[in-house]
């Protein structure tokens, strides 16, 4: 049997001495003496906690102890609990009746006899627990009758509710929306509603055994079976949605839904489950979707147009705009009125205008490569260091006329080992060179950095692959325009440009950086960009991976050796035939050659060329690829396999305005020596005529 609680006995006194005392005297009682300094500290007391007394001293600083039995008789809780004062003041018999007057039971005078004062307080503590007793009884009796009202009250309405339970399942049953089954706990069918049973294809008489699985379309048959048996083992909750078949139309969509059926006592009874037909939600969804992607098709298609229309109107201008360079000093060339200096300046101004066209269609070229997955690559071990520091010499000049400030680390750089292309990863460089001057102020900075890491883990890009022991990593920052935060994630998007309007301050088709991203990701490495925001700069990163040194080869350079200065009439008195059908470009060709001494013959159709070169015997031939009738490739077999020697084996140079790399391998295939793009560089062509022919310099 639990022992009772001890009662709380407050004893309240300002003298810390006097509260030891009384807890000395009242100790034995076995009560839970409470000790207060103050009035206010027992106030604070009986707010918390009944007491079955009280020992309050009379005598107390701020508030005696009247004060503090009035606050006492005021609440309600502690009105009846009994206080006995204690007092010094033993003549004063005013202070007596005021004390009995306030409800006090008693009123006891220093020094307090021990014995007296432990028998009043056990005969109070007596009391208070036959008070507490009888209230608790009390309370049970309450709660007991309570408790009989209310089971009386909740027999009545179960037994309300039991009368219309039977009638409401039946109302329920019959015209709920849902179809609903019950189970046993195999999972067989052992109720059924009329719903149920519409939807199933059923009716009124169908056996309530029967499972919705018999109603599944044969494709989904399996997947429901397989679902369901998964359910009736692991008990989680059901949901799925299946064809069913249907008389009216080829299908109808459902939706199957199950729980466990558990009693309140916890007893598992089965499964309960509904089946809804959700086939106009289907269709609705079908619908939505279908108007979704045709939206995102449109916005899709009028984004492409726009920026379509906007590549069309930058790449007019860019085109336009070194055109009218062109043609207006050629114009002024053609006065013959322009002194020695402004020849010199327009002759130049045509040469720089006729380079930046024709970088525009090699970057438009290299982008028609990219997107028809036809760029290719010859790769081969190299000094990421010396290709960095070409390109870095090639922009030099443009960064001197901005007095623009190129730093570099290449110096201090040791041999960084790839595997890649070097003309295009020259060409990597070169652009973002370029690009970081085009958008730097004069007077501004573009810093190139080399260095290797070991990973990419800090870097915003894809997780590096597992078998690169490192990466070099080539940085280009500048103190240009900076990039909008909005379009960073757009910077090497093809055609697109931050600025495309017509109040733009720089050029381009904004097909570099899209160049770019192709090649460095052709390599397996990584390019990205930052900007802290607009007019703060930007720094781009490429990062490519590093080949061990024991398994990198002794490379051979594959970059495009600046020619050597050819002597004058290097080519005397050598037999040259031309075949091109372009009347311009032959006879520059013929120009060309013949200023450098050589015996110049030329043809405008392979035709013609097939029967110039079986009566005569030139020592090279110089032949167009795209002709009319007959192209350089069916001309250069022919002239392999049907005519004889010494005219089968003449070297021949493909001169062509088909410059991709597949174009040079299928002209090398087809019995060319050698495969030169147009348009040629005067000193590239003679340099290849002394090669082809064997002809020292």
């Amino acid at each position: 049997m639990q022992s009772e609680s001890p009662v709380n006995i407050l004893l309240v006194d300002d003298q810390p001495e006097n509260l030891v005392a009384l807890e000395a005297i009242l100790g034995d009682l076995g009560a839970n003496l409470v000790k207060s300094t103050s009035g206010e500290e027992a106030l604070r007391c009986l707010l918390q906690d009944d007491f079955a007394v009280i020992l309050l001293d009379v005598q107390m600083p701020q508030m005696d102890g009247f004060e503090v039995a009035t606050l006492i008789r005021h609440r309600q809780r502690s009105r009846d609990t009994p206080i006995i004062f204690l007092t010094a003041f033993s003549s004063n018999e005013q202070f007596m009746f005021k004390g009995y007057a306030l409800g006090a039971v008693d009123y006891l005078i220093k020094p307090i006899a021990p014995n007296i004062l432990l028998s009043k307080v056990a005969i109070f503590i007596e009391l208070f627990k036959k008070s507490e007793a009888l209230r608790q009884k009390t309370e049970m009796l309450q709660q007991q009758t309570q408790a009989l009202q209310q089971q009386a009250a909740q027999l009545e309405a179960i037994n309300t509710e039991l009368q219309t339970s039977e009638e409401r399942f039946r109302l329920l049953s019959a015209c709920s929306p849902l179809g609903v089954f019950v189970t046993d706990t195999e999972g067989y069918c052992v109720y059924t509603n009329p719903r149920f049973q519409s939807i199933c294809c059923g009716s009124a008489e169908t056996q309530p055994q029967q499972s919705w699985l018999v109603s599944v379309h044969p494709d989904d048959l399996a997947v429901a079976h397989s679902t369901w048996a998964a359910y009736l083992e692991d008990g989680q909750d059901y949901s799925q949605e299946f064809r069913f078949q249907s008389e009216e139309t080829a299908h109808r969509w459902v939706s199957i839904r199950s729980a466990r059926l558990v009693s309140e006592q916890k007893q598992f009874l089965g499964y309960v489950g509904t089946v809804e037909d959700i086939t106009e939600r289907k269709l609705a969804e079908a619908a939505s979707a279908q108007v979704i992607r045709e939206q995102a098709a449109r916005q899709e298609a009028e984004t492409a147009n726009r920026m379509k229309d906007e590549f069309i109107a930058v790449l007019s201008h860019e085109l336009r705009t070194p055109l009218n360079s062109i043609l207006g000093w050629s114009h002024l060339l053609r006065s013959r009125n322009l002194d020695p200096q402004k020849i010199d300046y327009a002759i130049s101004t045509i040469e720089r205008n006729a380079i930046t066209q024709k970088q525009l269609i090699e970057d438009i070229l290299d982008v028609s490569q990219i997107v028809r997955g036809k760029l290719q690559l010859h790769c081969q071990p190299l000094d990421l260091a010396a290709i960095a520091q070409t390109a870095l010499e090639t922009v030099r000049p443009s960064a001197e006329a901005k007095a623009i400030a190129l730093v570099d680390n290449l110096q201090d750089t040791a041999r960084l080992e790839i595997v890649g292309d070097a003309l295009r990863l020259q060409q990597v460089v070169w652009n973002l060179l370029t690009n970081a001057i085009k958008f730097t102020p004069q007077q501004g900075r573009v810093d190139l950095h080399l260095t290797v890491v070991a990973d990419l883990a800090h870097a915003p890009v894809s997780p590096p692959p597992p078998y690169a022991p490192g990466y070099a990593q080539l940085q280009i920052r500048d103190t240009g325009m900076g990039i909008a935060a909005d379009f960073l994630p757009h910077i090497f998007d093809r055609f697109r440009q931050a600025d495309s309007s017509t109040t733009r301050a720089q050029g381009g088709l904004g097909l570099g950086l899209a160049i770019v991203y192709h090649l460095v990701e052709q390599h397996q490495g990584y390019v990205w960009a930052d900007s802290p925001g607009p007019n703060q700069g930007t720094t781009f990163t490429v990062a490519l991976p590093l080949v061990p040194v024991t398994a990198a080869a002794a490379p051979s350079s594959s970059l495009r050796d600046n020619p050597v200065g050819v002597a004058p009439r290097a080519l005397a008195d050598m037999s040259i035939l031309i075949v091109e059908d372009d009347t311009d470009t032959r006879e520059y060709l013929a120009f060309l050659l013949q200023s450098q001494g050589a015996i110049v013959t030329t043809a405008a159709t392979a035709e013609e060329g097939l029967e110039l070169l079986g009566a005569t015997q030139p020592a090279l031939l110089l032949c167009d690829i795209s002709m009319p009738d007959m192209d350089g490739y069916t001309l250069i077999q022919k002239i392999r396999a049907e005519l004889p020697a010494p005219q089968a084996q003449i070297p021949a140079i493909a001169i062509t305005a088909h410059a991709r790399l597949s174009d040079q391998t299928e002209a090398l295939a087809n019995g060319f020596q050698q495969h030169l793009p147009k348009p040629v560089e005067p000193e590239v062509l003679l340099q290849t005529v002394l090669r082809v022919t064997g002809t020292t310099a």
